[in-house]
């Protein structure tokens, strides 16, 4: 089970990633290189997961087998390239004029190097420290950035939906209020499928940090369902992301896929 869902993990992103890269009308747009981020992050996920969910892994500080705290930082990664892309959406629609401004492509991907290379900092820091202090600051900074950037994400999510249900419905039919009003509702879309298999795990780590007592850990990472839920996710994101975008989809099906089907058909 756990090799089918890196696989497929694996395979959608990589899709996904190439139809993006291959259509440059799509890299023009700033969503798009959000989207690019995530499936980056998710193939590192399903690679990783070869390992953490196949093997007896437990990736703590003590662990023999842990991945000195990497592989949680491609599902983070995951995270913050969806906050970033609903904060993104949300700038976009309320103001167009500044947003076309202010966030030009370069500006796009220098946020998008700036939240990987912070992931990457903070891994270096819990691996250069000593293991108590850097159980206390995972501790301390799950516990506050859980809470914080989940209330962000909800408020975001609410206050987008009123967007695309009351403020575009105003706006006269255009192909840029469509645009706008699909953008928004794919973003939506994957932001509550995220929260919805992210919740639980956000849930035990405040529980336990409120409580502040030790939790019921499982085996390994392949057989908590509470890690497993995340990674899920990961093979999620991008079917959502084909569904929710005719471009996208048509790249995937002329420039990927058929090619692929082709080639493969000529050597049989």
């Amino acid at each position: 089970m756990s090799i089918l869902l890196a696989a497929t993990i694996i395979f959608l992103n990589v899709s996904v990633s190439l139809s993006i890269l291959l259509n440059k009308a799509l890299r023009n747009e700033n969503r798009f290189m959000y989207m690019l981020s995530t499936c980056f992050s998710d193939i590192c996920t399903g690679v990783s997961y070869y390992y953490a969910g196949v093997f007896d892994v437990r990736d703590s500080f003590n662990s023999p087998t842990r991945t000195f705290y990497i592989v949680p930082t491609f599902l983070g990664l995951s995270y913050m390239a969806i906050l970033a892309a609903q904060a993104d959406r949300y700038h976009a629609v309320i103001s167009p004029f500044k947003y076309s401004q202010r966030m030009t492509r370069n500006r796009t991907v220098l946020v998008i190097f700036c939240y990987w290379v912070y992931a990457f900092f903070i891994v270096a820091v819990h691996n250069l420290v000593n293991v108590g202090i850097a159980k206390q600051i995972t501790s301390i900074g799950t516990f506050v950035g859980n809470i914080f950037t989940v209330i962000i994400m909800i408020g975001l999510n609410i206050r987008l939906f009123i967007i695309a249900r009351f403020q575009l419905e105003r706006e006269p039919p255009s192909d840029a209020r469509e645009n706008k009003r699909s953008s928004v509702y794919l973003i939506l879309v994957v932001a509550l499928f995220f929260l919805s298999t992210w919740l639980p795990i956000f849930l035990h780590i405040i529980a336990c940090n409120f409580l502040n007592s030790t939790c019921y850990a499982f085996k390994n990472e392949g057989t908590d369902p509470l890690r497993i839920l995340p990674r899920i996710n990961a093979a999620l994101t991008p079917v959502l992301y084909i569904r929710g975008c005719s471009a996208l989809r048509a790249t995937l099906r002329t420039k990927v896929w058929n090619p692929c089907c082709r080639k493969r058909g000529g050597h049989v």
